[in-house]
C-alpha cells in the first residue's frame, strides 16, 4: 500500500452531546492512519467550539489553508465522524470539493467508512444533512431551555463588574468593592448630570479598572448605566450571538433575577430617563451618524429649524462640513444661514474660552431630585487603606531577593504617585461637600463642565462622535447670525 500523509481534525462543540473526547477523537485518528499506512503530520484541536460556521474555527482554517498549500503537504485529512468537520452542509460540500478537486486532498471519517462511486457520496451526502439537521434542532432545544430559565430569572452570562459567580448555578453574588464603583458611575450619571467620558476619566482616577483589567471607556460607562442587573433585573437575548447586533426590543426578556440588587429600581429607571432624553430623543439621530460635532446643535437665526451639515473640499483636498438651514432647502426659509465648520469651529471654541477667561456662563437651571448620594469620600479612602497592603508587598519582595533595589524604588514611586492622586481627589471632594454646605451656587460646577467640554473639543484624541456627545452634555442649542457676526450658545445645567 503506497504510504500517504494526512492532517487529523479533532473538534469538541460546548453543546451537551454525544461526543468523544478529545483523546479518544486523536487515538482512534492515529490508529486508523497507522492501519491504512497514512503518515499524520499534525492534529488540529478545536475544544469548545461549533461546527455550523467554518468561519468562527480558526484551528480549521489554518488546517485548510496548509492543506490548499502548493507544498501538498497532506493527501488526505482524517476526522472522527464528518459531523466534525462540519455541521453546515453546505460549508462541507464546498471545502470538500475544494481540496479534493484542486488539492487531491480527501476527508476521511475514520468511523463511518463509505464505499467508492456515486452510492458512496449518496451516503456522504445523507450523513451531511442528519449532522446539519441534527445541529439546528440540538440549537433549537437549547435556545428553548435558555429563553425557558430566563423566564425564571436565571442568570446564564458572564455576570459584569459588581459581581461574580461562586458556583455555577447558583445566583451571582456582590463583590463589595466593584459595586462601589457601579454606585458612583450611577450617582455621577443621574444626581449630578456627568457624561460618559468624564465619568470614564474620573473613574479611571481612582485605578478602578474593568471586568476585563481594562480602563473604562465611554461605552463600558453606557453599558453598565444601561445594564438591569444592577437593579435586581435579569435581560437575555439582547443582541445576536455571532454579531453583537442589538435585536429589536420585543425579542428581549427581561424579569426579576435571583441576584441582590446594587443600586435601588428607582436609582435605575431615573438613569433610563436621562438616557432617553439626553442620548435618544424623539426622531432624533444618534451622534455617530453625524458628519461633524456640530450636527444636531446648530440652529437657524431666522426659523430656527436645525443647519444640516454637507461635506465639501478646500482646494488641498482637505475635508469639511458646510453648514444650511434645513427649512430653506425645503422651501419653508427665506435664507439659508450657511456657514462653514471651520469658521464655526474657531467661534465655539473661542466662546467656550471667553466664557472661561470670564468665569462667568450663562445657563438653564434644570432641577432634579437626587436619588441614592453615593457617599465617594468613603470610597477614596478605602482606595488610600489599600495602598498600605501594597507597600507591605513590594518590602517583601525587596527583602527576599525577588525585586532588586531599582525596582523596589520604582514601585515605591508608582504606589506614592497613587497615593497623591488620590489624596488630592479627596481634599476636592471635601472642599466641595463644605461649599455645598454652606448654600454655594452651581456656577462653579457649571464652569468645570465648560472646561471639561472645551478640552475635548480642542483635542486630537477624540473622535467626532464623543466630541458632540460631550458638547450636549452642556449645551441646548447653538445659533449663529451670519448678518451681525454672532454667535450665542445656550448652556444647561442639571442640580
Amino acid at each position: 500500500m503506497q504510504q500517504r500523509y494526512g492532517y487529523g481534525y479533532v473538534r469538541v462543540s460546548t453543546d451537551k452531546q454525544e461526543e468523544l473526547s478529545p483523546d479518544s477523537q486523536e487515538k482512534l485518528i492515529r490508529e486508523y492512519g497507522k492501519k491504512n499506512n497514512i503518515v499524520i503530520l499534525k492534529i488540529f484541536f478545536e475544544i469548545g467550539v461549533s461546527g455550523r460556521s467554518a468561519d468562527k474555527r480558526p484551528a480549521f482554517q489554518e488546517m485548510i489553508g496548509s492543506a490548499k498549500s502548493k507544498e501538498h503537504p497532506v493527501d488526505a485529512i482524517l476526522v472522527w465522524k464528518y459531523s466534525r468537520f462540519a455541521r453546515n452542509q453546505e460549508e462541507s460540500i464546498v471545502y470538500k470539493s475544494l481540496l479534493k478537486k484542486q488539492n487531491n486532498v480527501d476527508v476521511i471519517s475514520v468511523s463511518e467508512p463509505l464505499v467508492d462511486g456515486p452510492f458512496g457520496s449518496l451516503i456522504e451526502r445523507i450523513i451531511e444533512w442528519m449532522d446539519e439537521y441534527y445541529s439546528i434542532r440540538l440549537s433549537g432545544e437549547v435556545f428553548r431551555g435558555m429563553k425557558e430559565n430566563a423566564m425564571r430569572g436565571s442568570f446564564q452570562a458572564r455576570p459584569p463588574i459588581g459581581y461574580k459567580i461562586v458556583e455555577h448555578g447558583n445566583p451571582p453574588i456582590i463583590v463589595p468593592e466593584e459595586a462601589d464603583i457601579v454606585r458612583m458611575i450611577f450617582d455621577k450619571y443621574v444626581n449630578e448630570s456627568w457624561g460618559f467620558f468624564d465619568i470614564a476619566r474620573y473613574v479611571n482616577s481612582l485605578g478602578y479598572k474593568t471586568s476585563h483589567g481594562k480602563p473604562f471607556e465611554r461605552r463600558s460607562i453606557e453599558y453598565i448605566i444601561q445594564n438591569p442587573i444592577y437593579c435586581g433585573m435579569v435581560r437575555w437575548n439582547r443582541t445576536h450571538n455571532a454579531t453583537n447586533e442589538i435585536k429589536d426590543k420585543s425579542e428581549w426578556i427581561v424579569v426579576d433575577g435571583d441576584q441582590e440588587p446594587i443600586i435601588s429600581k428607582e436609582l435605575y429607571e431615573k438613569a433610563q430617563e436621562r438616557f432617553r432624553l439626553t442620548y435618544k430623543p424623539s426622531g432624533a439621530r444618534p451622534s455617530s451618524t453625524y458628519r461633524h460635532w456640530l450636527s444636531g446643535l446648530l440652529k437657524c437665526p431666522d426659523c430656527g429649524r436645525t443647519l444640516t451639515a454637507s461635506t465639501k473640499y478646500r482646494r488641498n483636498g482637505e475635508e469639511y462640513s458646510y453648514f444650511s438651514c434645513y427649512g430653506y432647502s425645503k422651501g419653508k426659509c427665506k435664507k439659508p444661514n450657511g456657514i462653514s465648520s471651520l469658521v464655526l469651529e474657531k467661534e465655539v471654541l473661542r466662546s467656550l474660552k471667553e466664557a472661561l477667561d470670564k468665569g462667568i456662563v450663562e445657563y438653564e437651571l434644570k432641577h432634579y431630585e437626587p436619588v441614592e448620594r453615593t457617599d465617594e469620600c468613603s470610597i477614596i479612602k478605602e482606595r488610600l487603606q489599600g495602598l498600605e497592603p501594597k507597600e507591605d508587598r513590594i518590602k517583601a519582595s525587596y527583602r527576599e531577593g525577588i525585586d532588586t533595589l531599582e525596582e523596589y524604588k520604582e514601585n515605591k514611586r508608582l504606589i506614592q504617585e497613587e497615593r497623591d492622586r488620590l489624596q488630592k481627589q479627596l481634599n476636592e471632594l471635601i472642599l466641595k461637600e463644605s461649599a455645598s454646605d454652606q448654600g454655594d451656587d452651581t456656577s462653579a460646577i457649571m464652569l468645570q463642565r465648560v472646561r471639561n467640554t472645551y478640552n475635548i473639543l480642542k483635542s486630537d484624541k477624540y473622535t467626532i462622535t464623543q466630541k458632540s456627545e460631550a458638547l450636549k452634555q452642556i449645551v441646548e442649542k447653538i445659533v449663529y447670525d451670519r448678518q451681525s457676526d454672532t454667535l450665542k450658545i445656550y448652556y444647561f445645567c442639571y442640580v
